[in-house]
Formats: C-alpha cells, sequence, structure tokens
C-alpha cells in the first residue's frame, strides 16, 4: 500500500462498529418489540398454512385450478395448473409449496399494501419523489445477505426475517410502477376530469387508478417473481418451505441431485402458476 493510501486508511471511519452499536441498542432496549412482531407474524403465518394443509392436497389443487378458470376463463391454463400441482403432490412436496405460498402470498400483499400508497404518494408530491428515489435505488441495488444480517439480528431464526427481507426486496417493484402508471395518465384526461368538476379523490379512483391499472398490475407480476426468487434466501434463514428442500440438497453434495431437481421444479411450476392468474388483472384492464 502507497503512503497516501496507508495514511487514509490509518483514519479509517468506525462506521462498522457505530452499526453494531446501533443494533446493540435496539436489542438491549426494544428486544421485546422485535420478538412481537417476530411472533405474530409466526402465528399468522404457520395458522394459515395450517388451515390449507387440513384441506385435502387433491381438494386444494383443484380449488386453486377453478380460481385460475374463474380468473382467466381459460380451462387450458385451469388443467395445467392442475397437472402441476398434482406433480409436486406426486412428488411428496405438498406441505414445503403451501408454505412457500403462504410465503409469497404475505409477502406480496405486504409489499403491494406499501408500494401502491407510497407510488401514488410519491406521483402527486415531487418532493417524496425525490427523497424516496434513492432509498429505492439503495433497496434494489444491495445484496440481500447485506440487509438480511440486521434482520437476523433483530428478528432472529424463522419465517418472520424471511417475510420481512423478502418484502423489503421486493417493495420497490409496485412503489416505482405505481409511481410510473400515475405520472403517465394523459393530462387531456385529468383535464376533463377537472372541467367536470370533479374532485382530487375522485380524479384518483375514477381517471388515474383506472388508466394506470395495467402498470400496477404489472407491479404485481414483478412483485410475486421477486417474492419467489427470496424462496431459497428464506429458506437459509429457517423459513420452511421449498427453500429449505434447496438448501438441504445443497448441503447433500452429489447426494441431494434429485431433491434439488425436485424441489426446483415444484419452485417453477409454483413460479408459472402465480405468473399466469396474476395476469389477468393486466389483461382485463387493457
Amino acid at each position: 500500500m502507497d503512503p497516501v493510501s496507508g495514511w487514509i486508511a490509518g483514519y479509517k471511519i468506525p462506521i462498522g462498529r457505530w452499526g453494531k452499536q446501533f443494533f446493540d441498542f435496539l436489542t438491549d432496549n426494544f428486544e421485546w418489540f422485535f420478538d412481537s412482531i417476530a411472533d405474530a407474524l409466526k402465528s399468522v403465518l404457520e395458522g394459515l398454512a395450517g388451515v390449507l394443509l387440513a384441506v385435502p392436497p387433491v381438494l386444494l389443487a383443484l380449488a386453486i385450478a377453478g380460481l385460475a378458470w374463474y380468473l382467466q376463463r381459460s380451462w387450458k391454463l385451469a388443467l395445467g395448473i392442475l397437472v402441476g400441482l398434482l406433480f409436486i403432490v406426486n412428488q411428496d412436496l405438498w406441505k414445503q409449496t403451501v408454505e412457500t405460498l403462504v410465503l409469497v402470498v404475505a409477502s406480496t400483499t405486504a409489499s403491494m399494501a406499501i408500494g401502491v400508497p407510497l407510488g401514488i404518494w410519491a406521483a402527486h408530491n415531487e418532493k417524496v419523489w425525490r427523497w424516496l428515489n434513492p432509498v429505492l435505488d439503495l433497496m434494489q441495488t444491495m445484496p440481500t445477505f447485506v440487509y438480511l444480517i440486521p434482520v437476523l439480528i433483530l428478528f432472529g431464526l424463522g419465517v418472520a426475517p424471511g417475510v420481512i427481507v423478502t418484502i423489503i426486496f421486493a417493495a420497490p417493484a409496485p412503489i416505482r410502477l405505481t409511481y410510473l402508471g400515475i405520472t403517465s395518465v394523459p393530462k387531456p384526461m385529468i383535464e376533463a376530469g377537472e372541467a367536470f368538476g370533479a374532485t382530487g379523490r375522485q380524479l384518483l379512483w375514477k381517471v388515474e387508478m383506472p388508466a394506470a391499472l395495467p402498470t400496477i398490475m404489472a407491479g404485481l407480476t414483478q412483485c410475486i417473481m421477486l417474492c419467489l426468487s427470496m424462496v431459497v434466501i428464506a429458506g437459509l434463514i429457517g423459513a420452511g418451505g421449498l427453500g429449505t428442500e434447496v438448501v438441504r440438497a445443497l448441503n447433500s453434495g452429489p447426494r441431494g441431485i434429485p431433491l434439488g431437481i425436485e424441489a426446483g421444479l415444484a419452485i417453477v411450476i409454483l413460479a408459472i402458476s402465480l405468473d399466469r392468474m396474476s395476469r389477468i388483472g393486466t389483461a382485463g384492464a387493457k
């Protein structure tokens, strides 16, 4: 190391130590708060998974296929989803698939509940967008394992940190696409609504939201895919589901190849099914 670099490194800013002190302060003073959140999330998610697992797998697979037909009006899609789900049952991965489904649906619901209002707010307030945009850049560019560390420190192992990390990872997509959809509404449409005396709330719900719906639904699809891409990460921190099976296969070396293929195919089937079903709103909005 040259003298200049050595001098700079000699005055290292102790940001890592400051970060540790901050998280030590949080765990020392607010451990009860984070534990209560983790316990509540665990209870809700495990309760939902328990309800779904109480239904016979074939019956639940038929219900999901029926929902797909109702949304898409496509018997081919319904049949494909049914065959895929029965294949998962055949591979004895139904319990893990249901756990993953609950994790993905919960994370997607929370991400959309956070992302859509924030996107609408940012679209109507340029100052909010200027502050929010770099935060979204940080959330989307920071490696997952970096913010996995503080989440694990605060919430421990289990399904709760898995959901929280997934929400952090997926939420920027609906925020950005909601913002894009609202700001892309043609001005003549808004001016026409104002000319008819529409209030701000009426403009939002009767003009802007219908026009932006295809873009918002594209954000939903992206959110689902991002949540599914976090399945293995969630498995690494004890969230259960198909990600845990992939982790087991990775840790087993060559002996884990069969399990890895089976769990990987189950994830693909679940991803394709949710993707096709979530495109219904986009198709219907056009």
